[in-house]
């Protein structure tokens, strides 16, 4: 036997090693391939979906080895965005691959990936576009996917694991197109929400999950006539319910239920109470169910009653009454404890347990006629059919002040015995003889204040349980049998996920058809297991939901509802056939409904939507709409709904009109559309799609005019004609070119459009903003010189010596560079400025009625050559007016005198016009004769007037004492040495103005300085002469009237000014229409709201401005070379508002605190009526609202005091005598805290010599009379005055900190201003009761509210939740 077994052994023996080898052999080739797949390179596609307006911003990522076919790619993107395959094309979203980006990958092509193109460890981005301007097939639900990986195919946000959803910051989430239409395999529907309504969706679905209230609702028939059915709430839930029951969508609108609630969009983003919308809901229901036969469902469904007691422990004596219910509101955890209740079943116990009255709470017996001893409790007598329990888990912590959620754990069974809490033991005590049934008047309440002890008999019998005619062995007997059937099950679940400041609810809810749990949580319905269930009942093992620590949130049941196990009271949900008829009429018409509006949105995934534009033909306005039409539209069709879309009936004909695409950005006509008036509108814009990287224009002729024929590729051109000899540019003609022509073919392509002759011509390209080119390579292509889409062009054919000048030096040139530079400026000029009167009078006499200054200016001038330079005008005029100033400050103090010598002593002046050659006209020379130099008093109350116009701030006393010195009314009219200006027209300006305006706006100046170190300089040297620019910059002004009812009374110039000139020549060319130096006017930027910005830096040019700029001139001094503004503010300690505004003023580098309190005291007395002595106040840092350094009146600025621009400066009035001496020593502001009376004393400034805190101490006791040893102190936190809550104050700060200095942690007191708070620690604290903690809370709430510091409790202001019976909120309210 053994030798045959071996000989049976070998075979045997050799097939298990042949095997053994195969297997490694397979092994090893597996393992090859993997090795290999590992090297293989790899390929990261990048896809956009532009099918869809709600997937355009969506990605989806794919990463495929190098060696997948095309066609695995096109599976592996339908099967991830959701699209049947084949349905779909693919195209290059960049042009790094391949030249044509409009032509889609092969889908059928046997290549690679690597070999079509796609470049592996690069990016690769794909647009999934139509195919043949088809919409993709959205794949069906029967193809295999499943809810599960749904998820894995939404282009749009995933719902997040879990199902919870916050609508504290509810966004609304964009679904792809198939997510939002498909239905949850769960065969349920879900419900939007509107911005913050889980609540209400949460709600809503558990009503319709509830068999009883469902089938009573479809039973109920609304009749039109009687109401309309917007504002019918029970008609509208049974819309709603009848779409959760046969919609196909995957989620429905509640908006038509919420409109019949009467509530606004604004109640959508309004947070409340499941619980209290339950009671306002129901309460609105039984109202509009009167007189029906549901005007009792309510009650029958959801009404408990139960026995408020209070019995007698001496006699046996009990007063009681009935009270109906709606939910039992069941304690988490009990008032006083940190224990909460383990159970509902706890809870519950807790609910009917009794308190003992005694002591001062003795109960006043009616029997005994004395106060005994007593029970007080209730005890339930009938439980509902549907028993809704309330779990509190929000509270007040009256320790912190907030409002809390209590996240305790707590368990309830699937199935709930109520038979244990049903106590029939009272029902056989004779003592049981005074009763009330409180009825309806305590409806939906569990307890009620008020004891009634009269007797009634009302409600004899209740629900079997008979209190008053039945003997006793029948009242047991049937309170046995109601104990015996009292078992519950559970079937919602209603579960907030956050925190007392916010969170989201949803429902979890069985199925009594499949006694399935789902979880309804807004749009998603899924399934979900008795686990699930269990993760709400709280505590640390329960989950967290959306939210983190940061407000100690958590995930737990909020209310449960169950519903009493009854076989013959257990309804189901009625089926389609048993349906009322009514009913049935509705749900056909919603199906309808919806078809209808799967129909439209078929229409609408069919409709191109883009932008189209038109230039009006008589308006010569552009008007953009969007253009809506479908895809198979004709091209003539589109027309013809473009052309009454611009309302062009009565400006043009219809067959003058054409449609052309165009590129809005560039202003470029891309390509027109001949002989393609019959080609669907989706073939011609490529499909359609939500965005197009194009635009369509309606393009307009005049009957005798032909369209022009626009090819693909061609460029647009504008050419601008130049004419040298009137200095004008004529505005543009469009022309065509090619990329590819020559600069001389370009030429005779514009000598055949303007018939200019191509041989002279210069052409100057405008690539951007001072960018001119001249193109003289006549071989160049215009793609070399840098055309692009849409181009510039300026031209000039005349025969002048111009052209063989540099190009750089040519009258073209700088013509060109002038037009481009040149913005044009609104600036309005000081009421009644010294000026006016100089220009009344040039204008009279030169020009009389025709209004043109510039004129006149120009007669004055005479010829160009012979004229001075600005500058030395400017020179010789100043010299002359401080001459003529000086002469009459020694002529005396005689006004009369002073005035009457005026004409004649001005006449003396050798007026800069007599420099003008002898040639000019006697005219000229009359108008140098009838200039009049205005008063010098009359100056001043100019002045002052606009000073308070402007509310004393852009003219100080300062300013004005120096204008009153000032008789100057300038005699200099707008004398420009300049090359004759472009023609007034200036038609082109506007044309190349306006991108640049664009680039320079928002560009403030607001520094109130004239820095050194900012490059700033002073108007006038050390020797008060003028330094004018030597540049040539253009200027030229003429008078401007404003619309009627803005700017009356005040006098407009309109500048065209070169924008590279400095700001002080711009004042220069100014002053003859402002009357004084440029050095005795300000200039001020009005921006957006009529802000304005004074202009200070005089080096700076105007590049900042942009056209039709607003510039507002005031008279006052301009600061000059090293001079600062400065805003003082008045310190007010112990005021509500401690900081106030003063005035203005002018502080120079170099000036002592002294001098600058010198020159404060006239502005102080005038300006603010403040009467105070140089010793009686201070000046000391402000940084914002914080007191700090105290100035010394030794100190001088920049020297010891560090100032800047827009600084600012605290005056503070002192009691005494000034305190601080020296740098030395330390003033802190001290408040006493009186903790006995709860009150906080005013502040006391205390000067110490050090920074030691027993020196601190000491000056406390002093002025407190607190014992040094009872001092205790804390430093003030935030800003000045560091208000804090009276409630907070004794706790809060950091009391007594163990330092010996006041400059080291955590104090770091080392400047002045620190606040300092000081008590005397024997004083015990005030004890409040809650009423006065309360009160005192409001009024704290209050003050610190209206100083605008922090308060520590501000509950969030909620709306109370009403629903309006009329559907108008204005009207009377069934819910308060």
């Amino acid at each position: 036997m053994v030798p045959s077994e071996e000989n049976q052994l070998v075979p045997k023996e050799d097939m298990f090693w042949s095997c053994r080898q195969s297997i490694f052999a397979e092994m090893k080739k597996k393992f090859s391939q993997v090795e290999s797949a590992a090297e293989e390179p790899r390929v990261l596609c990048i896809i956009q979906d532009t099918t869809n307006s709600k997937t355009v911003n969506e990605r989806v990522t794919l990463n495929l080895p190098a060696s997948t076919p095309l066609k695995r790619l096109f599976e592996d993107v339908a099967s991830k965005v959701g699209y049947v395959n084949g349905t779909f094309d693919l195209v290059w979203g960049n042009d790094d691959n391949v030249t044509d980006t409009q032509t889609p990958i092969d889908q059928n092509s046997d290549k690679t990936i690597l070999d079509a193109g796609f470049e592996p460890g690069k990016k690769n981005f794909l647009h999934l576009t139509d195919k043949d301007g088809e919409q993709p097939h959205i794949m069906p639900e029967e193809s295999g996917t499943t809810d599960d990986n749904a998820q894995d195919r939404f282009i749009g946000p995933l719902p997040r694991e879990g199902s919870v959803g916050c609508t504290n910051d509810y966004v609304s989430q964009s679904y792809s197109y198939s997510s939002v239409l498909s239905k949850s395999e769960t065969g349920y529907v879900g419900l939007v929400n509107q911005a913050m309504t889980c609540y209400l969706n949460s709600l809503l679905q558990t009503l319709f999950m509830t068999p009883e209230f469902r089938n009573a609702l479809y039973k109920w028939e609304f009749e039109e006539s009687e109401e309309d059915p917007v504002t019918s709430i029970p008609y509208q839930l049974q819309r709603l319910f009848v779409l959760l029951q046969t919609s196909k969508k995957r989620a429905i609108e509640t908006t038509d239920v919420t409109r019949s609630f009467g509530w606004d969009s604004s109640e959508a983003w309004q947070q409340h109470d499941v619980q209290e919308l339950c009671r306002v809901m129901f309460d609105a229901l039984e109202q509009k169910w009167k007189q029906t036969e549901q005007a009792d469902l309510i009650n029958q469904l959801y009404q408990g009653k139960l026995k408020d007691y209070v019995r007698c422990l001496e006699c046996g004596y009990e007063g009681w009454r009935i009270d109906t219910y709606l939910d039992i509101p069941l304690v988490i955890r009990p008032y006083g404890s940190n224990q909460a209740f383990a159970s509902v079943e706890e809870a519950l116990h807790a609910f009917i347990q009794p308190e003992i009255l005694d002591g001062p709470n003795q109960y006043f017996c009616e029997r005994c006629k004395k106060k005994c001893d007593a029970r007080k409790g209730l005890r339930f007598l009938h439980f509902p059919y549907l028993l809704t329990l309330q779990l509190k888990r929000f509270d007040f912590d009256y320790t912190t002040m907030h409002r809390i959620k209590l996240n305790d754990r707590m368990t309830f069974p699937e199935e709930l015995d109520m038979s244990v809490f049903i106590d029939v033991e009272d029902e056989k005590s004779p003592q049981t003889e005074s009763c009330t049934d409180s009825g309806a008047e305590n409806e939906g309440s569990c307890h009620s204040d008020q004891m009634s002890n009269d007797f009634s008999n009302d409600d004899g019998v209740d629900e079997g349980i008979c209190l008053e005619s039945n003997s006793a062995a029948e009242r047991i007997s049937k309170a046995g049998s109601e104990k015996s059937s009292l078992l519950y099950e559970l079937f919602s679940v209603m579960v907030h996920s956050g925190s007392a400041a916010g969170g989201h609810y949803y429902a979890c809810i069985k199925s009594f058809s499949d006694d399935q749990w789902y979880s309804f949580n807004d749009q998603h319905v899924s399934k979900i297991t008795q686990e699930d269930i269990k993760k709400t009942y709280g505590g640390s093992s329960g989950s967290r939901g959306y939210y983190s620590s940061a407000f100690a949130s958590s995930t737990n049941a909020y209310m449960l509802i169950y519903r009493l196990k009854d076989p013959t009271r257990n309804a189901k949900f009625l089926e389609a056939h048993e349906y009322p008829e009514h009913i049935k009429q509705l749900v056909q018409k919603e199906r309808e409904l919806e078809e209808q509006e799967k129909r439209q949105r078929e229409i609408e995934r069919n409709t191109c939507k883009i932008k189209l534009f038109c230039m009006h033909p008589t308006k010569q306005i552009m008007m953009e709409n969007k253009l809506e039409v479908h895809k198979d539209r004709t091209l003539k069709e589109a027309v013809e709904i473009a052309y009454k879309l611009m309302d062009l009936e009565e400006a043009v004909p219809l067959d003058c009109c054409r449609l052309v695409k165009y590129d809005e950005f560039h202003d470029y006509l891309e390509r027109s559309y001949e002989g393609e008036e019959d080609t669907p509108m989706g073939l011609l814009l490529g499909g359609v799609k939500s965005t197009y990287m194009f635009d369509l224009l309606l393009e307009t002729r005049r009957p005798d005019q032909i369209f022009q024929c626009y090819k693909p590729g061609e460029v647009m051109v504008k050419v601008h004609i130049v004419d040298l000899k009137t200095e004008s540019v004529a505005p543009p003609i469009s022309v065509r070119a090619y990329l590819n022509q020559t600069v001389s073919e370009f030429k005779q392509l514009i000598s055949k459009a303007t018939h200019l002759p191509a041989e002279t011509m210069r052409v100057v390209l405008e690539r951007c903003y001072n960018d001119l080119r001249l193109l003289n390579v006549s071989s160049k292509t215009l793609k070399a010189e840098g055309f692009f889409r849409s181009n510039k062009v300026f031209i000039e054919s005349s025969e002048s010596l111009d052209r063989h000048v540099a190009y750089t030096d040519s009258h073209l040139w700088k013509l060109l560079d002038r037009h481009a530079n040149t913005i044009r400026l609104y600036v309005s000029l000081p009421e009644q400025s010294p000026g006016s009167q100089f220009r009344r009078a040039v204008y009279q006499k030169s020009s009389g009625d025709s209004g043109n200054l510039d004129e006149a200016c120009e007669r004055v001038k005479g010829p160009v050559g012979n004229m001075k330079s600005v500058e030395a005008i400017l020179e010789e005029s100043t010299e002359k007016l401080k001459s003529l100033s000086l002469q009459q400050q020694q002529e005396g103090d005689n006004g009369d005198s002073s005035k009457s010598t005026e004409a004649s002593d001005f006449e003396n002046i050798e007026s800069p016009l007599n420099e003008i050659d002898s040639s000019a006209s006697a005219e000229n020379r009359e108008l140098e004769n009838q200039i009049q130099i205005s008063d010098p008093e009359n100056l001043q109350s100019e002045e002052r007037s606009d000073s308070d116009v402007n509310n004393d701030r852009s003219t100080s006393s300062v300013d004005s004492d120096i204008l009153s010195s000032s008789h100057s009314s300038d005699t200099l009219c707008n004398v420009d040495n300049a090359p004759l200006p472009l023609a007034n027209g200036l038609d082109s300006h506007s044309i190349t103005s306006s991108r640049r305006s664009k680039a320079n706006q928002g560009k403030k100046e607001t520094w109130d300085t004239a820095e050194e170190d900012s490059g700033t300089d002073s108007e006038y040297d050390d020797s008060g002469k003028s330094r004018g620019e030597a540049q040539y910059m253009y200027f030229k002004s003429e008078p401007y009237t404003v619309d009627e009812g803005s700017g009356e009374g005040q006098k407009w110039l309109m500048v065209h000014v070169d924008k590279r000139i400095t700001l002080s020549a711009f004042k220069q060319h100014l002053e003859p229409f402002v009357g004084v130096p440029s050095s005795h006017f300000k200039v001020f930027r009005v921006y957006a709201s009529n802000q304005e910005f004074e202009s200070v830096r005089l080096n700076e040019t105007l590049s900042s401005f942009s056209d039709d700029n607003k510039i507002t001139i005031r008279l006052g001094r301009a600061l000059k070379k090293g001079e600062y503004r400065v805003k003082v503010y008045q310190l007010l300690v112990n005021e509500p508002e401690p900081c106030k505004f003063l005035l203005d003023a002018v502080f120079a580098k170099g000036m002592t605190v002294r001098q600058s309190k010198e020159e404060l005291l006239p502005q102080l007395r005038e300006q603010c009526g403040l009467d105070l002595t140089i010793d009686r106040f201070r000046l000391r840092k402000k940084t914002w609202k914080n007191p700090g350094t105290v100035f010394l009146d030794y100190h001088i600025y920049e020297e010891d005091i560090n100032i800047s621009s827009n600084w600012e400066v605290f005056l503070e009035i002192l009691d005494g005598i000034e305190k601080m001496k020296s740098m030395s020593q330390l003033a802190v502001l001290s408040r006493r805290w009186r903790p006995s009376e709860m009150k906080l004393d005013s502040f006391q400034e205390v000067v110490l010599e050090s920074s030691s805190v027993e020196e601190l101490k000491e000056k406390l006791s002093e002025i407190s009379g607190i014992p040094l040893e009872n001092i205790e102190f804390a430093k003030g936190r935030g800003t000045f005055p560091c208000d804090i809550s009276i409630l907070e104050i004794h706790q809060e700060l950091d009391w007594n900190p163990k330092v010996s200095t006041l400059n080291v942690w955590p104090l770091y007191i080392c400047d002045d201003g620190a606040v300092i708070f000081y008590r005397d620690k024997t004083e015990e604290l005030m004890e409040l009761t809650d009423e006065q903690r309360n009160e005192l809370m409001k009024k704290e709430s209050s003050r610190l509210q209206k100083t605008g510091h922090r308060v520590t409790y501000s509950p969030r202001k909620e709306k109370a939740l009403k629903i309006y019976l009329d559907g108008a909120p204005n009207k009377d309210l069934t819910q308060d």
